[in-house]
């Protein structure tokens, strides 16, 4: 549920005896709700006018809690509607000046993954969205979403249209592309999630090809745990990895 920000233009400055967060903090906060968040976004839209947080006189950020909510409402909007950052800036704006707008329409498409959602929240993924939602979830150009096809990082179905996994491949692409790492620094990347696919796959196929229903059912919870399990597991060896390297 959206909730209306608090403030209008200046929600930048925080109010007498608010607690002021480091940008670290705030990426803790958020975490919870949008696990995929990093610092690089938070900075990213602070640089696309969406936040206003503060500066000490050294120049750190330093954010009130009407930040970090006006924050959520951004991340809300981009994961639930598939809404481009304009749009988002334009209807927040109008929020804060006392206005009963109503939620602007992700165009369409976007709309039946939210539909798929609320009617059965295990068949959201299977939802189809156009390549202009695409473009626009992931605040990308034509031409970056050219190239990341060109590298296999984005696989398109064969009547152009994409799953909603697509939108979060292209925001971390796109977000990894921030920081100089281009489609082709991330083939690796992509062949080590082939293999752990392929892992899975293995465990899960017998199980699959089994007659009783509830046996395929198991294999597909199966699979969803195995594939949350190796994310962790490679999260964990490269972090462990950075600090060995840091040494």
């Amino acid at each position: 549920m959206l909730r209306t920000p608090t403030g209008g233009a200046g929600h930048g400055t925080a109010a007498a005896g608010e607690r002021a967060m480091s940008i670290g903090t705030v990426l803790l906060q958020l975490r919870d709700e949008f696990p995929e968040v990093t610092i690089s976004k938070i900075r990213f839209l602070e640089a696309e006018g969406l936040i206003e947080p503060q500066r000490t006189p050294s120049g750190y950020r330093k954010f009130s809690p009407a930040d970090v909510e006006r924050l959520a409402q951004v991340l809300r909007m981009q994961r639930d509607h598939y809404l481009p950052l304009k749009v988002i800036r334009e209807h927040l704006e109008a929020l804060a000046r006392g206005e009963q707008a109503a939620l602007p329409s992700g165009g369409g498409q976007g709309d039946a993954v939210d539909l798929l959602r609320d009617q059965d929240p295990g068949r959201a993924t299977a939802a189809r969205i156009g390549r202009s939602e695409l473009l626009a979830a992931a605040e990308a150009t034509e031409e970056q979403l050219e190239e990341w096809e060109a590298y296999g990082l984005i696989l398109p179905a064969a009547g152009g249209s994409y799953d909603a996994e697509a939108v979060t491949v292209a925001r971390l692409v796109a977000d990894l592309g921030r920081f100089g790492l281009e489609p082709r620094h991330l083939r690796a990347v992509k062949a080590a999630a082939e293999r752990e696919a392929g892992l899975v796959e293995q465990v899960v196929a017998p199980l699959r090809r089994h007659r009783n229903p509830q046996t395929r059912a198991h294999a597909e919870a199966t699979a969803k745990e195995l594939a949350e399990l190796s994310v962790r597991l490679h999260a964990a060896l490269v972090q462990t990895a950075l600090k060995v390297s840091f040494h």
